[in-house]
């Protein structure tokens, strides 16, 4: 079995792991010699996604496809570059995974938002989202494919998390009345992939989100208390004082369901709230 995963980040190498381990032979993309390097140094098979005979070779005979890499002004780079490779190698995977963002919802006023709520995206981010969404599952109808997109928050995990940033210094809590968030730990990403790898769905779309939004401000005081740390300062919120990104995030308020999820997928989060994940990432030595 083969995976092929477009921009092997912090979530496609825990995905990839977790299908090596499953005896799977994994292919990514890699567009310098640095790049190929440090995934044959990991045991994935390198592919330059502008060569289209590299990667139509990469792609033969694959079973699934990963595709991680965000949209820009011209849509997703891995649209472009998969489905021309694909025809070439007469390649049909399984199952395509189209990782995208809640962003898409754009801003709720605190409300639950579902898979079939209104997508409001609010940042040019969340609108190329939009759009990547759209043209993944218009390209899966037209050939035949199996793709299905997960929706996903905040990604905290070993080495991302609260914790790590209370140890660098850099643990803040701004607080800005109403305000709480979705997140979701790397693992239950992983865990959530899988099951709808196991059971596809041609345009199927989840929210891979845990059990409890909340007020990043709670989860900071809780990471410092499990480090034994002083807490951080209030800073109330003042959009004057951050950058563009953290305007970005904190202009959208919303709880994000996970119900379809586990409905359709059978899928449970391991960590379902913030306190379980950062309980075992401290644990584990994270």
């Amino acid at each position: 079995m083969r995976l092929f995963v477009f921009g092997l980040g912090y979530v496609g190498e825990a995905f990839a792991s977790a299908l090596k381990a499953r005896g799977w032979e994994i292919t990514a993309s890699a567009r310098d010699a640095a790049q190929a390097a440090a995934l044959r140094a990991k045991g994935i098979t390198p592919a330059d996604p502008t060569d289209r005979d590299a990667l139509s070779a990469a792609l033969t005979g694959v079973n699934a496809i990963l595709v991680t890499a965000p949209p820009g002004p011209d849509g997703c780079p891995a649209l472009e570059a998969i489905i021309p490779a694909l025809a070439q190698a007469q390649a049909f995977p399984d199952w395509i995974g189209y990782l995208s963002t809640t962003g898409v919802y754009g801003d709720f006023d605190g409300r639950w938002v579902f898979e079939t709520s209104p997508l409001k995206a609010q940042s040019v981010e969340g609108a190329r989202r939009v759009g990547a969404e759209r043209d993944w599952r218009q390209v899966g109808r037209g050939m035949g494919l199996t793709v299905a997109t997960f929706r996903l928050p905040g990604i905290y995990g070993p080495g991302r998390s609260a914790l790590d940033r209370l140890r660098a210094g850099e643990g803040r809590r701004i607080v800005k009345t109403g305000q709480v968030f979705s997140r979701i730990h790397v693992d239950d990403i992983v865990s959530g992939l899988l099951a709808s790898l196991d059971c596809p769905r041609a345009g199927g779309i989840y929210n891979l989100v845990d059990d409890e939004p909340a007020p990043p401000q709670d989860v900071m005081e809780h990471a410092a208390r499990l480090l034994g740390v002083p807490v951080p300062p209030d800073l109330p919120f003042n959009e004057l004082g951050m950058s563009p990104a953290t305007r970005r995030f904190y202009a959208e308020n919303k709880r994000v369901s996970n119900a379809l999820a586990k409905a359709e997928l059978g899928w449970r989060p391991k960590y379902p709230t913030y306190r379980e994940g950062l309980a075992a990432i401290l644990k584990a030595g994270g």
